[in-house]
């Protein structure tokens, strides 16, 4: 029994320094190999045991495996945001229901929700049904959410969700940013501004001015960015500049 434990315990390193080992690559990438390579694995273990007579030990590694299949978007997601930031490439925000990336290249956001009806779920793997009921709650519970993620829905199917007629419901809030998004009140860390300038602890005067103004350039509000991330940003700077 020993060995299997053993057995059991290596499978579960492997599952993490595979995910730490490709913690930067593109997150849908990623998680689709994670997934096939688990349950690949799991599959030639289980059957192995079960053709040698130990049908027992493959259910047990099977109940112990299959919790981690189920949640390998929880998990995968959880090793990328305890690496931190990766090399000044991505931004990182969190709200009470959401915690969003933004890649400084691209401009494209991610999401993972973090609470409520659909928590752990990856925003790219929501379909706009879900995402609006998502908004819905944000809504009800913390319009800093809200904003967030009405600029996410903004930038990946514009025209599909006004067109629902979602996106009448605060528009005074969008028009001014929402109560939290017009200041970007609230106390932020010095590690929490380097994670939203994408940029690691001690990094220079330069760093930073470039940071922002890199950020700037894809999340203005002239530029059809949230007016809740550019005071984050703004709020950002100003901290680290202080510091």
């Amino acid at each position: 029994m020993f060995p299997l434990f053993l057995l059991g315990i290596a499978l579960l390193i492997g599952f993490f320094l595979l995910a730490r080992a490709f913690v930067n690559a593109d997150p849908k990438s990623l998680a689709r190999g994670v997934r096939y390579t688990t349950i690949g694995v799991t599959v030639v273990v289980v059957v192995f045991l079960a053709v040698t007579g130990r049908l027992g030990a493959a259910m047990a590694i099977g109940a112990f495996v299959l919790p981690m299949v189920l949640r390998w978007r929880s998990i995968i997601n959880r090793v990328r945001a305890a690496a931190g930031p990766s090399d000044g490439q991505t931004s990182t925000v969190e709200t009470m229901f959401l915690r969003m990336w933004l890649d400084h290249d691209s401009g494209a956001m991610s999401g993972e929700v973090l609470r409520g009806a659909f928590e752990g779920r990856m925003l790219n793997d929501m379909p706009l049904s879900d995402l609006l009921a998502l908004l819905d709650e944000c809504r009800a519970g913390d319009q800093q959410s809200a904003v967030v993620l009405e600029a996410y829905l903004d930038r990946t199917q514009p025209d599909d969700w006004r067109a629902s007629g979602s996106g009448d419901d605060n528009s005074g809030e969008r028009e001014s940013g929402g109560k939290g998004a017009r200041s970007g009140s609230g106390a932020m860390t010095s590690d929490e501004a380097y994670e939203i300038l994408g940029l690691r602890p001690g990094a220079s005067v330069e760093e930073i001015k470039e940071a922002h103004k890199r950020l700037m350039l894809k999340m203005h509000p002239d530029q059809g960015g949230s007016t809740y991330l550019a005071a984050k940003i703004n709020q950002a700077k100003d901290l680290l500049m202080r510091s």
